[in-house]
């Protein structure tokens, strides 16, 4: 086999890794490439949305419960993990909603927080990073900010004037955005899940997409084949329980659909330092000529 190649992705929580790109992840493992999740903060302040995880002893230690828990989905899906140790921003909610807490990860200094994550790109040398794009894939404080730290750090990381003392320059060769629900995803498994007679999960989600809302798989560059892998993110999804109900839509859609419908995870070439053209249904195109040569 080639020389194995890296692929970091970079999420705000845990439960995000399992929840966007998780398959990519499986499948990259599984063709013996080296993959690598960094989760920005601990979840401390997540939300129990699984009913049977509502109890006591759970709420009293959440920190502890959600790092058991991505540890499970690390074990599952076969990929290296690092915290980067920030504080979970929580979602504001309310009208007018409420200033962030002291000392969260969205508040914190962006240039101290990407250098964290520049030392870990030297460390681990990926030659991929996957992050969010600027709305965060949806706009939590974290995710956004989470958005800007990769950036930031992949801009830097190649620099030896940035962050001189965390380690050799190494430049990852492309950025890509992970995006997950495009309107044309839901619709198709909205309407194939219509067509099948059974209740779909989207009725009121399409419903509500107004036209000026943003569709992501507009920008879509790059398409995973990665199907084979769609039991293994949704074991790992489920070992994030407080996170997860086994009942919610996440797994409302037959599996036999889903990889029928949309047998693809979706990205969005961002930067390349190598030539490759889109689009693509590779993370690493372009880079076993460059890398391997």
């Amino acid at each position: 086999m080639a020389e194995p190649l890296r692929l970091m992705t970079v999420h705000a929580h845990p439960d995000d890794e399992s929840s966007k790109g998780a398959a990519t992840c499986a499948r990259y493992v599984a063709d013996g490439h080296e993959v690598m999740v960094v989760t920005c903060t601990g979840g401390e302040r997540g939300s129990v949305l699984n009913p049977a995880m509502d109890r006591p002893d759970v709420l009293a230690d959440m920190p502890e419960v959600r790092r058991a828990e991505m540890a499970k989905a690390v074990e599952i899906l076969g990929v290296a993990h690092r915290w980067l140790g920030f504080v979970d921003s929580g979602l504001p909610e309310g009208d007018p909603k409420p200033p962030l807490p002291d000392g969260c990860f969205a508040l914190g200094d962006l240039a101290e927080q990407a250098g964290t994550l520049v030392a870990l790109i030297r460390e681990f040398r990926p030659h991929v990073l996957v992050t969010y794009d600027e709305n965060g894939g949806y706009p939590h404080p974290d995710h956004i900010r989470c958005h800007q730290v990769s950036v930031a750090a992949f801009d830097a990381a190649g620099d030896p004037d940035s962050f001189p003392d965390v380690g050799e320059p190494w430049q990852p060769l492309k950025l890509y955005y992970s995006h997950g629900f495009s309107r044309a995803r839901v619709l198709a498994f909205h309407e194939g899940m219509r067509a099948k007679g059974l209740e779909s999960p989207y009725t009121e989600w399409i419903k509500n997409w107004s036209e000026g809302r943003p569709d992501p798989g507009q920008r879509v560059t790059t398409r995973v084949y990665c199907a084979d892998y769609f039991p293994v993110r949704d074991e790992a999804l489920r070992a994030h329980a407080t996170q997860i109900d086994p009942s919610s839509r996440w797994f409302a859609v037959p599996m036999e659909m889903q990889r029928q419908l949309w047998p693809t995870e979706d990205y969005e070439l961002v930067r390349s330092l190598v030539d490759s053209s889109t689009p693509e249904d590779d993370l690493f195109a372009g880079l076993r000529e460059r890398v391997c040569a």
